[in-house]
Order: C-alpha cells, then structure tokens, then sequence
C-alpha cells in the first residue's frame, strides 16, 4: 500500500518506520522550517531512531496527498488548520487515519469531528489509539492497539493492512468513547505526575479507579459506551501514561509539582482545557480534570488541590457507602 505520513515528530516518524517495516511504501512529510524535518535531510535520524531509506522524505503536500491512505500525527490543536490545507487539494476518495489524541480547545470537539468538518463526506477518517512508547517499539517490545472508525470496511482494510509482530491491532467499536477516552488519559497523566512529584505515588491507585470512573461518566453523557473508559484507549493505556517514565504527560506534571520547567509537548494541557468545556456541555462532574484544569490554568497549588480531591473522595465514600 502507498502510505504518507504527515508529522515528522517522535510518533509520526516511528509511524513511517513501522509502516515501512511491514512492507509499505511510505512518504514522511514535514515543513520545510521544521527541526525534525531537518534533522531528518541531514542526518536521517532523530533522538530515538533512524529512518530507512526506503523511507521518502517530502515536504510538498500535494505530492502526500497522492497516497492512498494518509496518517497524521500533528499536536491535535494544529489539526483543524492542517484540514483546511488539505480541503484545497484534491483527496477525492482518499482515507484518513488520525495517530493522536487531543479535544479542540474552545468547543470540545473530538478529532475525527475536525475532519468531518473540514474535509468532503468521500473522505473516510479512522482513528489510532492506544498504549505504546517509540522507545519500546524499537526495542521490539509488542504492544497491542486499537483502529475505530465508522466505516466498518476501513477498520477491516487497515487492520489487515497494519497489523504486524509489533503491533496487534482491536476492533474499535465505540468511536466517541475511543477518542474521548484516549485524550483525556492524558489528563490523568499529569495528575500521575503531579503525585510522583508530590511524593504521593502510592495514591496511583486511586487515581486510576477514580479517574476511570468519571471519565466513563462523561463518555457516557455523549453518547458513548462507558464501559469503553476500561478499554485499551483509556484505562489499557495507564502503564505507558501513569507509569512510564517515557511519558511527556506524567513527565510535565512532575515537573509542574516540583516547579521545574518542561519544553516537550505535553498533549494533556491542552486537553485539560478542552475536557472542562465538554463537562460544562453535557453537565457531567469531573473532579480529577478540574483539579489538573486550575492547576495549570489558574496557578491553584498542586498540595491543595490534590489534598481536597482526596479528602472529597474519602468523604464521599464515607458518606454514601459507595465507592465513588
């Protein structure tokens, strides 16, 4: 299959790298300005690995566009101004695999919502989600992920197509709690980080459990399943997100929590803010997010408000008899 990457980061390039790996034609793309791209011209590597030469380099859009299947690996609140570069070519016909996760700040959309804005109804969109780390990929550790979309055929051909040693690819079969789901792990991300700033990693376990819960609540409220917060996008994506010492989410709020300065993307701080319009919309109360939201938004210190997050759960649970 003739592929085209867009997004020549640490996850699009290892995108290009797997595709090529199971026997693909592949086509990287990044701009001309960008640092990745030409750390790419010049050495053919990145921090984390090396790409083949079988690999096609190309910062010319139109020529990305002649692929037959297009993947996009760009920070998620670049991806409505990408579509509407793509919207002037011609992509008759041609299908969309979303590998990120993010919410739109300001209206709380999902990312395959931003396609279907912004693209033609012929352009089918899918979604790649799930756990994984670059570094761990490379290493040849396996991992297992998820492909959803609501064109059951793509899910088939793209399954088919992608699955390899590396990766094992599920049936998604909930869209919107998929993607809902895959983004606001990130959130419980930077409260992971927050604690193992904080000296209170012990308390991960609680945050799983809590955060799993009121994340099904809000998918639930769109129109999702919840039970898909227990999923691989959400709760089977905890190790590399709460735990990982490879994850940027869990990384930027340590960092947050021991008032240090953090330059990589975390995707999560952006979706902290897209997630609180999503509970205003839909009337859903997410304690966990709102804390990490005033955190980072409203400089609320991190011992405060984990503090009243988990005597608010422990008095809750007393009260009530119920766990949540």
């Amino acid at each position: 299959m003739q592929v085209s990457v867009i997004g020549c980061g640490r996850w699009g390039s290892l995108i290009a790298w797997y595709l090529d790996r199971a026997g693909h034609s592949v086509a990287l793309y990044g701009r001309e300005e960008s640092p990745h791209f030409q750390a790419f011209l010049q050495t053919g590597r990145n921090d984390v690995l090396e790409l083949p030469k079988s690999i096609k380099l190309t910062s010319d859009l139109p020529e990305v566009c002649r692929a037959e299947v297009i993947l996009v690996s760009v920070p998620s609140q670049k991806l409505r101004a990408l579509m509407k570069e793509l919207a002037a070519l011609d992509l008759h016909g041609k299908d969309l695999v979303l590998c990120m996760k993010g919410l739109e700040v300001g209206s709380g959309k999902r990312l395959s919502q931003i396609v279907g804005e912004e693209l033609a109804p012929d352009n089918r969109v899918a979604v790649w989600l799930g756990p994984g780390h670059v570094q761990e990929f490379l290493a040849g550790v396996p991992n297992c992920m998820v492909i959803d979309s609501c064109h059951r055929s793509l899910k088939k051909k793209l399954i088919e197509a992608f699955s390899g040693d590396l990766i094992r690819f599920y049936y998604g079969e909930d869209l919107i709690g998929n993607e809902v789901g895959a983004a606001t792990k990130n959130v419980i991300g930077i409260a992971a980080g927050l604690l193992d700033g904080m000296h209170l990693s012990t308390l991960k376990g609680a945050l799983m459990s809590r955060g799993t819960h009121e994340i099904a609540a809000l998918i639930d409220a769109m129109g999702g399943n919840p039970f898909s917060a227990y999923g691989l996008c959400h709760l089977g994506d905890y190790e590399a997100t709460v735990f990982s010492p490879y994850s940027h989410n869990r990384a930027f709020g340590e960092c947050i929590a021991l008032g240090k300065p953090y330059a990589s993307l975390a995707e999560g701080y952006a979706t902290a803010a897209a997630v609180m319009e999503l509970a205003k919309q839909y009337g859903v109360e997410l304690p966990i997010c709102a804390a990490v939201y005033r955190i980072l938004y409203q400089n609320a210190k991190p011992a405060e408000e984990i503090g009243t997050l988990f005597n608010r759960s422990l008095k809750r649970e007393w009260n009530s008899g119920k766990e949540f």
